[in-house]
């Protein structure tokens, strides 16, 4: 067996998430572009490239990944470009989307040989927590003053719209839509290209694609614009596991159980947003599932087993490939969960071990 712990990624299951985004760009001529700053696992990209247009990315380094390992379109966005980036960016990107009017007219002569946008910041989003909600006050993410935005119109060919997040609702979405083509559809109306962003939750059982095809398609028709969305963690939704190892278990007022893994070294999220992770199980036999580092809220959450645990014992925590391996660090030099692909015929592929060496040459 593989060594634990290890990112397991379910081509299989990607394949389901894959089979959507081609049902949504036949139905409604929108263009989807994986944003990497969620999964940037790029020995998956072979599996993902024939259904997705291209990659939107957060920096220099993302930018290149994406146009280097996932080829097809490249949208280069960064909250603030530095001097010594641009000119680079521009060589591998298609588009060049700049946070503000500023960095815009800073960087217009480095930038005219390709395509550019603004981040629109319509101020308001679906995010329920304030550590993402671009809306939050005193954003410093987008612009969105109309006449500001009206005034360099002539420089620009698109904007992107980043105000969904984790969104399963499209009446939902629908509304807001409404609202940014009341508020801003003058504007609207002179660009090429939108960009919705992410976070719709659009491969999520029981959405309405269809009812958010038209919607796009529609949209598209009134503006005359090619519209994008930047799937993150639609692209990837239920297609990755953590796979563990129990290497301890006490009992300090509930049963624990230590696995050979970290929150924040393997899930930040979780610990950022204070969230319980993942498991398909149940039984009459609960445990807290306990982190190794020395950070006393390491703590991956309470789940139920049907048989009791013990030492040796391997588990899998579920969605595990959204904002985990873009965030994996060496926090207490805990080894580093190995990359492994499940195949279709249900063998496994390891693609990347993490050893010492890398843990060292990370530091010096």
């Amino acid at each position: 067996m593989i060594p634990t712990p290890y990112y397991l990624i379910d081509k299989t299951a990607l394949a389901r998430n894959m089979a959507v985004m081609d049902q949504l760009r036949a139905a409604s001529g929108a263009k989807v572009l994986l944003a990497l700053k969620c999964f940037a696992t790029w020995p998956a990209f072979p599996e993902m490239q024939p259904h997705m247009d291209g990659t939107t990315s957060s920096s220099l380094y993302e930018l290149r990944l994406g146009a280097e390992k996932f080829g097809g379109e490249t949208h280069a966005y960064s909250v603030a470009w530095a001097a010594d980036e641009v000119a680079e960016a521009v060589g591998y990107a298609d588009k060049i989307i700049f946070n503000s009017i500023s960095q815009l007219n800073r960087f217009d002569a480095e930038t005219q040989s390709i395509a550019r946008g603004l981040r629109l910041n319509p101020r308001f989003s679906t995010s329920g927590f304030d550590l993402a909600d671009p809306a939050r006050p005193f954003s410093r993410l987008g612009e969105w003053d109309l006449a500001k935005l009206m005034a360099v119109a002539d420089k620009i060919s698109g904007v992107m719209i980043h105000y969904n997040c984790e969104n399963d609702d499209f009446d939902l979405f629908d509304q807001q839509l409404t609202r940014i083509e009341a508020e801003f559809g003058d504007f609207l109306m002179r660009l090429d290209w939108v960009s919705l962003g992410g976070g719709i939750h659009f491969t999520g059982e029981g959405y309405p694609l269809q009812r958010l095809a038209a919607r796009l398609k529609a949209f598209q028709a009134r503006f005359g614009v090619q519209v994008f969305l930047e799937p993150g963690e639609a692209a990837i939704t239920g297609a990755a596991s953590l796979e563990v190892t129990v290497l301890d278990i006490l009992n300090n007022g509930k049963d624990l159980a230590i696995i050979d893994s970290s929150v924040e070294a393997h899930m930040l999220d979780l610990l950022i947003y204070r969230q319980s992770a993942r498991m398909q199980t149940s039984g009459p036999h609960p445990y807290m599932i306990c982190g190794k580092s020395c950070l006393a809220g390491d703590i991956f959450g309470e789940f139920s087993f049907p048989q009791p645990l013990a030492v040796g014992d391997r588990l899998s925590i579920a969605d595990a490939a959204g904002y985990t391996m873009v965030k994996k660090n060496w926090f207490n030099g805990v080894r580093m969960p190995a990359i492994v692909l499940k195949e279709r015929d249900g063998s496994l592929t390891v693609a990347r071990t993490f050893g010492y060496a890398d843990f060292e040459s990370s530091l010096g």
